[in-house]
């Protein structure tokens, strides 16, 4: 019986993550759509299109992205999207980070980083010019909560690589907003 029972556990859990019931996820990162997007089945123009269409200005979940595509969720359906059509702001007229923006420069400064509100909790700090690309790789990914800045800046962003939604640090917040809190995947220290 016990071996009946281990069968049927390990086959139930091989089905359930393909269950078209457990395929919507409340997680993903805030997004608009800058212009009508044409959903598609998978991310590339050789897929063949879902039927759904998510309309101009729209707010959207974005699931995950692969290069120049992204998977969204929106009012019109779920679907791969161009990544050139997805803004990841505050609301639809929010930019996406801009790399060659001027900042005034901050050298040989340094900024901590707490798991909680008001710099609590466990800590990390970096120095200008640290590169965080993957914070998964350093156990740090989503964690996030407050930042003590001392004399830089720093690019943070929601996702890996620098995508997705993005700010640009130049002073302390003893409690980062609620797009950036506990979802922090890379950071550059300016």
């Amino acid at each position: 019986m016990r071996a009946f029972v281990s069968i049927a556990i390990a086959l139930l859990m091989l089905v359930l993550p393909a269950s078209p019931s457990f395929a919507a996820s409340e997680s993903g990162s805030h997004g608009w759509a800058r212009k009508t997007l044409t959903l598609s089945k998978g991310p590339g123009a050789q897929y063949d299109l879902t039927g759904g269409q998510i309309a101009e200005d729209s707010p959207i979940k974005v699931l995950r992205c692969q290069r120049l595509w992204c998977l969204v969720d929106g009012p019109g359906g779920r679907g791969w999207a161009d990544l050139a059509a997805i803004s990841f702001g505050k609301d639809s007229s929010w930019p996406n980070f801009d790399r060659d923006r001027v900042y005034k420069d901050l050298a040989n400064g340094s900024m901590c980083f707490y798991e909680g509100t008001n710099y609590t909790g466990r800590s990390f700090c970096a120095s200008t010019g640290q590169v965080f690309a993957d914070l998964a790789l350093w156990g740090w990914d989503n964690k996030i909560s407050s930042i003590r800045v001392e004399g830089t800046s720093a690019a943070i962003c929601r996702d890996r690589g620098f995508q997705s939604y993005c700010e640009r640090i130049t002073e302390s917040q003893p409690s980062l907003h609620q797009y950036l809190r506990k979802n922090l995947s890379s950071i550059r220290v300016y």
